[in-house]
């Protein structure tokens, strides 16, 4: 009987003792497969976004340059094209380092006047941007466009890769059987040189001296032009 007492109070302490070792172990369990889980959904996600971001590909700008006379006058048509992200006016095939206006004005070099256009090929085409170019023009001038004549006047299409230079072949023979001209197509299709963007109070012009602008342009004859021809 003595000893009853002492094995009672041995089991009583070993059932309390040994409890918060059942809860702690309870403990770990539920935290492991928590854990588990959040590893697993985690997991889910870095998959998917993975595969989201092989499947989403933004598509990627491309520039066109082209050189029309009076790169003022070519640059507003662009800018209100669908597409048309950027516009800059500048100089184009010649082969002097940074030229400015002085020099290509001076018309001792092949530099031209002309406009790089940068654009979203999945909202308008490069097709798309050479209709409008040849609505901005007199494609059968060769010396120059409307009353501004010299080198760097000449009108001409600057491909950047074979693709391009074929688009602008066809549209310019898509132009001469249209009808539209009773002189021949002479807008020359050259290969893409260095493009050297114009001064500031260049760009956007029609916008910086808007007034100045609208004289010029109906003074020059081409908005007549581009009326008659186009009936616009």
């Amino acid at each position: 009987m003595a000893g009853a007492p002492v094995d009672g109070k041995q089991k009583t302490v070993q059932v309390i003792h040994n409890a918060p070792i059942k809860m702690v172990s309870k403990i770990d369990s539920m935290k492991r497969s928590f854990l588990f889980v959040i590893g697993c959904v985690a997991l889910a996600a870095a998959t998917a976004g993975h595969t989201h971001a092989q499947n989403f590909s933004p598509t990627a700008t491309k520039t066109a340059i082209f050189a029309g006379g009076c790169f003022w006058c070519i640059q507003p048509a662009f800018d209100k094209a669908n597409g048309v992200i950027k516009t800059v006016v500048g100089y184009s095939g010649g082969t002097e380092p940074n030229p400015t206006y002085q020099l290509v004005s001076s018309e001792k070099t092949d530099y031209r006047e002309s406009i790089e256009i940068t654009y979203d090929p999945a909202k308008i085409s490069y097709e798309q941007l050479l209709d409008i170019y040849w609505r901005q023009i007199d494609p059968t001038q060769a010396d120059g466009q409307f009353t501004d004549i010299g080198p760097s006047y000449r009108a001409a299409i600057f491909y950047g890769n074979a693709e391009e230079k074929k688009t602008a072949e066809a549209s310019k023979e898509n132009l001469a059987r249209s009808g539209k001209f009773k002189k021949p197509i002479v807008t020359a299709i050259l290969p893409a040189m260095k493009f050297y963007p114009a001064e500031a109070h260049h760009q956007k012009y029609y916008q910086q001296n808007p007034e100045h602008f609208e004289a010029f342009e109906h003074g020059s004859g081409r908005v007549s032009f581009i009326k008659k021809t186009w009936k616009e």
